[in-house]
């Protein structure tokens, strides 16, 4: 209770600075061709100054970790989760109770997906993540993005 609690007060201290929240990382989105009917869906998060992004298993309750949410397509098929490739840093946080998971810098998730057939389309969803440093965690944030795969 005492952590939800907390994450409650920081997150209200945290929306003052909410039009910073979309300045702290950067997301693109690209796809490539591995295999026919094949590609892998890079989404990749630059995080600036001090800040850090939590990985899709943030390792203890409190931070909200990263999180892919795809819009239906019956053409598109997501296989599995997004892998992450960054150099992930494992830390114990007192203000959390215990190790959290996350990147500073950069990240990138790939998502690998199938095409049926030769169809030109796209992969489509969110991205809702949270970013904190030493002092403060920004409110959480949702990106919608749209990669065109397939053709």
């Amino acid at each position: 209770m005492k952590k939800l609690a907390l994450l409650g007060i920081v997150c209200l201290i945290g929306s003052v600075a909410l039009a910073q929240s979309s300045k702290a990382v950067k997301w693109t989105f690209t796809s490539k061709k591995v295999a026919a009917g094949t590609y892998e869906v890079h989404m990749t998060a630059a995080v600036s100054g001090d800040y850090h992004i939590y990985a899709q298993n943030a390792g203890v309750e409190g931070p909200l970790p990263t999180v892919f949410t795809y819009t239906k397509n019956p053409l598109v098929t997501a296989e599995g989760k997004a892998k992450e490739v960054g150099k992930l840093i494992k830390k114990n946080e007192p203000v959390w109770g215990g190790d959290v998971n996350y990147y500073e810098k950069t990240v990138t998730f790939v998502q690998t997906v199938k095409v049926k057939g030769k169809s030109k389309t796209n992969l489509a969803g969110k991205v809702e993540f949270m970013v904190c440093n030493e002092e403060q965690c920004l409110p959480p944030s949702e990106v919608e993005f749209s990669v065109n795969i397939g053709g």
